[in-house]
């Protein structure tokens, strides 16, 4: 029966291959020898459609089966299997459910190995729960851990706080990676600060006017980019 539904949704997805799109995403996802993306495998079918397998079926698959999907050498695999977690996660109100989901996602962490794949998980499923149950130490362990998407995972989790109008988490991650060697993590902690930015301005200012001149430029852009062009051209020219 697992064996079933899995092939049954690789299925789905093969049918929704797109060529061009196949060709296309291992350029734009990185995936040559030494780039971050180095040797993930590509079906060519769009986020949206992925979406709507991923709502067909993810009420019907359990963990043990999701675990097959999710740990597919196919990035389409992984990422249908992610939405169909998020699913799951959103659905429950049965805290053990929750629980076990979170472990699931704790120990499938080598699969969650791209920026989308992070992006699109990490805070609607360990940041809402690190929220929730005042577990912020799983996002903290992450933050501190060698690998640079757990990094990721640990800064970009912290959106749900941002949501929720709690800034110190997201603050504290930011700092710690400040200097990380990849533009990847300067992406994610500017593109952090930005929505704490769209969520309380003076909170990114006081950030800004403390760190900014230590911040990578691409990380610099990413936090100014909403803020009044007069301000944001006196950050980048260092005039604060």
């Amino acid at each position: 029966m697992g064996r079933g539904i899995v092939k049954e949704i690789q299925e789905a997805l093969a049918v929704l291959s797109i060529p061009e799109k196949a060709e296309f995403f291992p350029r734009f996802f990185k995936t040559g020898k030494g780039e971050y993306g180095e040797g993930d495998l590509f079906l060519g079918v769009t986020v949206p459609d992925q979406r709507s397998v991923a709502k067909e079926y993810y009420s019907k698959i359990n963990l043990k089966e999701l675990s097959e999907l999710l740990s597919s050498k196919y990035h389409e695999h992984r990422l249908t299997a992610l939405f169909m977690l998020i699913s799951k996660f959103e659905k429950t109100k049965d805290i053990m459910v929750k629980d076990e989901i979170i472990e699931f996602y704790l120990n499938h962490l080598q699969y969650v190995n791209n920026w989308d794949l992070v992006d699109s998980s990490c805070y609607k499923i360990l940041g809402r729960y690190a929220y929730e149950n005042r577990k912020e130490n799983l996002l903290r362990d992450l933050s501190e851990a060698e690998e640079m998407w757990h990094k990721r995972i640990a800064v970009v989790g912290t959106m749900h706080y941002i949501k929720k109008g709690s800034f110190d988490l997201t603050k504290e991650f930011v700092t710690r990676n400040l200097k990380h060697p990849h533009d990847l993590m300067h992406k994610a902690n500017g593109w952090l600060l930005r929505e704490m930015g769209n969520k309380n301005e003076q909170e990114l200012i006081g950030y800004l006017n403390q760190y900014y001149k230590e911040m990578p430029r691409t990380c610099l852009r990413y936090a100014i980019e909403k803020l009044d062009e007069d301000l944001r051209q006196d950050y980048l020219r260092g005039h604060i």
